[in-house]
């Protein structure tokens, strides 16, 4: 799950010699909003669309414009968690990888790592998904775990975030191998635990919108 495995080869970087209205043809034919820039082997920030339009000057080079986002990296051997955290950060759809040496590698789009981000998480696993809240001294996983496998079911993954309703506390997101919660969710409650939500798979949804519905509900977005 490091970020070099998830490197999208069919996004190509721009020099900055480039002109505009060439970054602007690429960016139609692969269908993104932006591309990267690299100079020497280094990389300079990305060039976006929006940016592009606003110049209004297509023979324009690109060594000429303001790019946007030159920190959006991550090295080559960092979890695919940092990848969509320095995306987040820098609102950006994509992710410059790079060598430790600073060297650039290529880049990752943001829908290849919610992808491999959904995958780690066993988000395309049939069952459902509870979420909890607690305080940081009272999370135990183990005993959390060991409460659901007395139910015969088992956690497939976990998730923390802060609980936007209590400072103090924080959720925590499990997804579970069984889709029946009725006698999971009393035992938990019979153990003080409390349940903000709770998911179950419904039939008659696609794949692939049961793919992303499952992911926002597991990270609450």
């Amino acid at each position: 799950m490091q970020a070099y495995e998830f490197i999208n080869n069919l996004i190509p970087p721009l020099k900055l010699k480039d002109k505009v209205k060439m970054a602007l043809g690429w960016m139609e034919e692969i269908r993104t909003g932006q591309l990267p820039v690299v100079d020497g082997g280094r990389f300079l920030g990305f060039v976006t669309e929006d940016l592009i339009f606003s110049l209004n000057n297509p023979d324009l080079a690109v060594s000429k414009i303001e790019l946007d986002s030159p920190s959006c990296f991550v090295y080559l051997d960092k979890h695919i968690y940092d990848v969509i955290k320095v995306a987040s950060e820098n609102h950006s759809n994509m992710v410059a990888v790079v060598d430790r040496e600073n060297n650039y590698l290529g880049v990752v789009t943001m829908e290849d790592a919610i992808g491999a981000f959904a995958n780690s998480l066993s988000i395309q696993s049939q069952g459902a998904v509870v979420v909890l809240s607690m305080f940081m001294t009272d999370y135990s996983l183990f005993e959390i775990a060991r409460i659901i496998e007395s139910e015969n079911t088992k956690i497939l993954s976990s998730f923390i975030s802060n609980d936007p309703l209590d400072d103090s506390k924080i959720k925590l997101t499990l997804k579970l191998d069984r889709t029946e919660m009725r006698h999971i969710k009393a035992t938990l409650e019979r153990f003080g635990y409390k349940i903000l939500d709770h998911y179950q798979e419904e039939e008659g949804v696609s794949g692939e919108q049961e793919r992303i519905g499952n992911l926002l509900r597991f990270l609450e977005l």
